[in-house]
């Protein structure tokens, strides 16, 4: 793990807020000059503690969608039955987000489609490929109550992360 101080975390968060900000916009809410504060997002970013940059789209302006999350378990539960799963996940676009999870089931799925008609083609398609399903439980959301929340910095590195 790389080693960050007050000022790292506060490049951070401050990107968590707003990923566009100029650099010189960045290093003057981090109280750095331009170039200490570039220096050191280059080192975040050469460390891969920053991944990418992102756009948050509402999707609700954009087109009429679903969200579902679906907790899947595998017939199998060997290294080669999770490998060819993951993989096959990974080749459905509708599928954004997946996490092996512990705890009875062995994915947390989450799917956005246009509606539950095509959510049902895609689970048929999937059922289809043979990809080891056993079992699976579907959850519609109803509602967005929390989403892209502020990463909990000092919660993960302690009250003062110098």
């Amino acid at each position: 793990m790389i080693q960050v101080d007050a000022r790292d975390v506060a490049i951070l968060a401050a990107l968590c807020r707003d990923g566009r900000m100029s650099k010189a916009a960045l290093a003057q809410q981090v109280g750095l000059s331009a170039t200490p504060c570039w220096n050191r997002l280059r080192r975040l970013e050469d460390a891969g503690l920053i991944e990418s940059y992102h756009a948050k789209i509402n999707l609700r302006k954009l087109a009429p969608h679903i969200t579902v999350f679906v907790l899947a378990e595998l017939r199998d539960h060997t290294a080669a039955s999770f490998r060819a799963f993951e993989a096959a996940v990974n080749r459905y676009d509708e599928v954004t987000a997946c996490w092996a999870v512990g705890g009875g089931y062995d994915y947390l799925i989450q799917i956005v489609t246009r509606d539950i008609d095509a959510y049902q083609q895609l689970v048929d398609d999937m059922l289809d490929a043979r990809l080891g399903l056993a079992r699976y439980f579907t959850y519609i959301v109803t509602k967005t109550v929390k989403q892209g929340a502020m990463l909990p910095f000092d919660v993960l590195l302690g009250a003062d992360p110098e």
